[in-house]
């Protein structure tokens, strides 16, 4: 895991090039604290960045960027390959000669022989450009599922492109103007919504997705894409598919050169990673958790008794308010892109990394795939509910019309949003995820930037679905997952350079259970994924739901509150619960930072 940068022209000679490019290094030696590299084409028409978190191969040969010996292509990579070992037998089979023990090298062979077709080839998380130096063309691509971030900016004949916004805008090419589509995607959803982000002209290349840069000009392609197209199998089939899947993809998470570690919170998709990791690999696991002195959400309890049943060395930390506190101003200074989110992410990173960790593995991921959230059976029953309204136009309009404007809750002011618009799974997921309604967010804007906002989000084009549990099951993965849960998952462990995988998450491992039927795979509560998994103790299995929350409610009623003074919007948009009072303060906070 490591950062990543890099300036593309065309037939454009800039005697900053080379600041430049160094400026971007700089803003992202948080992600790889170990050894940094800049490439430069003799032509200047090509500058690569990179700052290395060494994993795989620590020594010299893992160096980055990398070149083919030849000189002609050079490689910036952010990610890990899990099957890189067997790629590369299957390249030496063929005649190639490799330097290092690294999955970077196996990629740039691979693209050197297919080109594009490479990543059709290469299970993991990744980021990647390889400049061809000889055609003067470069290749970006960005792993299926998204977990790795890859930004860009392109003006006249030159792109910009690196692992974080920031590093973008330290080029000091960008101007720094918020991005009004951005921004209502955050107001709506509490995260930006790729390809969106909250700088104008400054994109995510969405995941999945490839970028070829060729004079001057740069064009995309989406090479995959979520696909649930059910088989016929049974429920004891399903089972015994799960669990294989499980175990091999958790066995992959472990290939690493360095010890791994394991995030663990007292829920089922932690516990389902350390209960099967005790059975691919050999040695003491080593586990992390943050407790609470709060009652309601400390999990400390559960999760050392989990530790304690499969034999893993735990270290847990309380965090108190005061804990929180002094955290905060680092915390504030890690965001990239503002979220609801992170803050629990960024302190439980910290303990590992603490701990002299540089690896550790996350169940995020199983509630999108095995149907965990409450959005599984609300989300189709307000469609259901909606439809029936919907046989009487009027009223429907009218109704969604009088709770948008006058609900005195935030609930119901997001349910007009959605009465008001034709019935669709996607509607109603919005409206079950959001978190400022239509009006409201565009309200905000309208007394931020003095404008108005025809703004919409972003809709998803060539997905079929033959169940709504199926369509809810992929707008999990695709928003909530993608945009808000990975995007902070990354930027806060790498705050620590600390690299975080996630094998619930994982291409293989996705593409093996989508065939398992909805009804099957997506059965309340993860049913099919605890019975897939027979060492889950029933003690874990019983205890109700709990997120991997932080007092915030509490926090922000008392000295939180300091941190989000003068908000600066409508008075009759209401600030509770806690998570809007927090979303519109982190994001003020950001933007001044951003803009100074």
């Amino acid at each position: 895991m490591c950062g990543i940068a890099g300036i593309l022209r065309f037939n454009y000679h800039d005697e900053h090039l080379e600041t430049q490019i160094k400026r971007m290094q700089i803003a992202l030696q948080h992600r790889g604290p170990d050894d940094t590299g800049i490439y430069i084409s003799s032509d200047q028409q090509a500058a690569l960045a990179h700052t290395r978190l060494s994993i795989l191969d620590l020594s010299s040969a893992g160096h980055q960027p990398m070149s083919t010996s030849d000189g002609r292509y050079s490689i910036t990579f952010n990610g890990e390959i899990y099957n890189f070992q067997q790629l590369r037998q299957n390249l030496i089979s063929q005649g190639e000669t490799f330097y290092s023990q690294t999955d970077t090298e196996v990629i740039l062979k691979l693209y050197q022989r297919m080109g594009s077709d490479c990543v059709h080839h290469l299970r993991g998380m990744f980021a990647f450009a390889i400049w061809d130096d000889l055609e003067k063309t470069c290749f970006l691509a960005r792993d299926p599922l998204g977990i790795k971030p890859l930004y860009y900016w392109q003006s006249g004949r030159t792109l910009v492109f690196a692992s974080e916004l920031r590093a973008i805008l330290a080029s000091g090419l960008p101007k720094v103007d918020l991005n009004i589509d951005g921004l209502y995607g955050y107001l709506v959803t509490g995260s930006v919504p790729e390809p969106y982000t909250l700088i104008a002209d400054i994109h995510c290349l969405a995941a999945g997705n490839w970028l070829y840069w060729q004079g001057g000009n740069a064009s995309k392609k989406q090479y995959w894409q979520i696909n649930f197209t059910p088989s016929d199998i049974s429920p004891v089939e399903a089972q015994e598919i799960v669990q294989n899947a499980l175990l091999d993809s958790i066995k992959n998470h472990f290939i690493s050169d360095v010890p791994v570690g394991i995030f663990l919170s007292g829920g089922i998709d932690s516990t389902t990673v350390l209960a099967l990791a005790t059975k691919t690999q050999t040695e003491q696991l080593h586990t992390y958790s943050i407790a609470f002195a709060e009652s309601e959400w400390n999990e400390g309890e559960i999760s050392q008794k989990i530790a304690d049943h499969f034999g893993a060395k735990h270290t847990e930390y309380k965090a108190t308010l005061s804990f929180a506190k002094n955290l905060l101003p680092t915390f504030l200074g890690a965001i990239d892109q503002p979220s609801i989110d992170g803050f629990n992410t960024f302190c439980v990173s910290k303990i590992a990394h603490d701990s002299g960790m540089k690896v550790v593995l996350s169940g995020l991921g199983g509630d999108e795939t095995f149907g965990g959230y409450q959005s599984f059976q609300k989300v189709p029953q307000m469609l259901k509910w909606s439809k029936q309204i919907q046989k009487f136009p009027s009223f429907s309009k009218s109704l969604g019309m009088g709770l948008a404007q006058w609900g005195n809750v935030p609930k119901m002011k997001r349910l007009g949003d959605f009465l008001y618009q034709p019935p669709s799974i996607n509607s109603a997921y919005r409206s079950f995820r959001g978190i400022f309604s239509h009006t409201e967010a565009c309200a905000i804007i309208q007394q931020w930037l003095g404008v108005s906002s025809n703004s919409n989000l972003p809709n998803f084009k060539n997905a079929n679905f033959l169940t709504p549990e199926d369509e809810v099951s992929f707008l999990e993965l695709s928003c909530y997952m993608r945009n808000q849960l990975l995007r902070d998952s990354d930027v806060m462990s790498m705050n620590w350079g600390l690299e975080l995988r996630v094998p619930l998450v994982d291409k293989v491992l996705l593409e093996t259970v989508a065939s398992i039927p909805s009804q099957i795979r997506l059965a309340q509560g993860k049913k099919l994924l605890i019975q897939s998994v027979h060492e889950l103790p029933e003690w874990v299995i019983n205890r109700p739901k709990q997120g991997f929350f932080f007092p915030f409610e509490e926090w922000m009623s008392g000295e939180f509150g300091y941190c989000f003074p003068n908000m600066k919007i409508p008075h009759n948009i209401p600030v509770k619960p806690w998570y809007r009072r927090w979303s519109l303060g982190i994001l003020k906070y950001w933007w001044e930072q951003v803009s100074a």
